[in-house]
């Protein structure tokens, strides 16, 4: 495992972080919220790898990070109210489950036909999405049923040497996660309360919204 400082990385580092990406790699990076697992969304074997550095159930969809909406459409169906959310809440800790396109493999989206996308507040996660060209893969960076990372010593520990590079952020400020809302239904719905409150989005959606968490 090849190991990178986020405040010392240039344009030779993010070539050979986007080269592994390119080939199948699976990265460790920085967020808005804690470190995630970064590969390619259209290489099935290497999601496959996630599941199985994670330990986590295939049933379980793999959300994507974006830098753009542009880039949303091209992994989702964008409608009026998707729009409006964002135009709020983007960049930022809040991830939109939207319908899938067709193009995106089944086991990112676990047959779900739906999948969660994010344009964070992280630049070195949106720089990434940018030079790579399209979505990556941003699930915790931790095994299945442990907390969520927030420091690089903490994916260290927990995965070891299974991934190919790690990308050390520093700390990370939020262990829950970003906030998870979604947008399939005709009622708007909060499975995962994180940095955007349930209040916040109560508000925006004039309380026409639920609260489901597992």
């Amino acid at each position: 495992m090849k190991v990178f400082g986020v405040e010392t990385l240039h344009e030779p580092e993010y070539d050979e972080i986007v080269s592994l990406l390119r080939i199948g790699g699976v990265i460790a990076f920085p967020t808005d919220t804690s470190y995630g697992l970064g590969a390619d969304p259209f290489n099935p074997a290497a999601v496959d790898r996630i599941f199985a550095i994670k330990g986590r159930p295939e049933s379980k969809p793999i959300l994507l990070l974006v830098n753009s909406i542009s880039t949303a459409k091209s992994v989702i169906h964008v409608d009026d109210r998707f729009l409006s959310v964002t135009e709020t809440f983007w960049p930022g800790p809040l991830t939109i489950i939207a319908p899938a396109n067709s193009g995106l493999p089944r086991n990112v989206t676990a047959g779900t036909n739906t999948v969660g996308v994010r344009w964070p507040i992280a630049p070195f996660a949106t720089m990434v999405v940018g030079r790579f060209g399209k979505p990556i893969t941003a699930t915790s960076a931790n095994c299945s049923g442990m907390p969520s990372t927030v420091t690089a010593d903490e994916v260290r520990v927990q995965l070891g040497d299974s991934v190919d590079a790690l990308v050390d952020g520093g700390l990370l400020p939020s262990r829950t996660g970003s906030t998870l809302l979604d947008l399939t239904s005709d009622l708007p719905t909060v499975l995962r309360e994180g940095p955007v409150t349930f209040e916040q989005l109560q508000e925006f959606f004039k309380g026409r919204i639920r609260r489901t968490i597992a």
